[in-house]
């Protein structure tokens, strides 16, 4: 009777110290997933002003009030997160609050342009229920179709110089700091990045077939 309650106990230990194996393994293999994720751009839409391109000049009058230039160098020392959203668009106002954070964060390098078209009622009455006062909001179906926007929430980040560093689809926080990122590793999209990992696991296997 003792001598199989021990064996019992052995077997439970050993289970469990299999189980918590291929729970560390799985954290490890989801840590490796989000490192080889986290730095990819927002998914680009085709069309557009390119990546690299230098942002096409627009003046613009923000609803409310108040003259706003892109493109250029108007950013004055600060890069441009441009944010087109809709208020009709649910994944557009989730986003909000996250834009806000990122706006706070990055005061001191960064300014925030908010984009859309459409009735200027609903835009305002947009700006008053989410607090959106401190960003000016702009309304050009022209802006929109320079980047080729045809799906929302959607962002283009501009840098001081006046060049397109990144842009893309964008639902959620680690896809808005993704262009960030974009732009520090040189990468324009998730398109790109994805190639270019593809690249040397193609070449290993040519040279494996040869």
């Amino acid at each position: 009777m003792i001598i199989a309650l021990s064996i019992a106990i052995v077997v439970q230990w050993a289970l469990l110290l299999g189980l918590c194996t291929a729970v560390l393994l799985l954290f490890r293999q989801v840590g490796m997933l989000h490192e080889r994720l986290g730095p990819v751009g927002a998914l680009t839409l085709p069309g557009g002003v390119t990546v690299g391109d230098r942002a096409p000049r627009f003046d613009l009058e923000a609803v409310g009030g108040g003259a706003v230039a892109l493109g250029g160098e108007e950013g004055r020392g600060r890069d441009t997160l441009l944010f087109f959203l809709s208020p009709r668009c649910p994944m557009c106002k989730s986003l909000i609050p996250i834009v806000k954070s990122i706006a706070r964060e990055e005061s001191s390098s960064l300014r925030v342009i908010l984009a859309s078209d459409g009735d200027e009622d609903l835009q305002r009455t947009m700006i008053a229920d989410e607090r959106l006062e401190a960003f000016p909001l702009v309304l050009s179906t022209e802006l929109g179709m320079a980047y080729a926007v045809s799906k929302l929430p959607y962002a283009v980040l501009i840098k001081a110089d006046g060049h397109v560093a990144a842009k893309g689809l964008v639902n959620n926080r680690e896809h808005l700091e993704s262009l960030f990122e974009a732009r520090r590793r040189g990468v324009a999209s998730l398109q790109q990045y994805l190639d270019k990992g593809r690249a040397p696991l193609k070449q290993v296997q040519q040279r494996t077939v040869a």
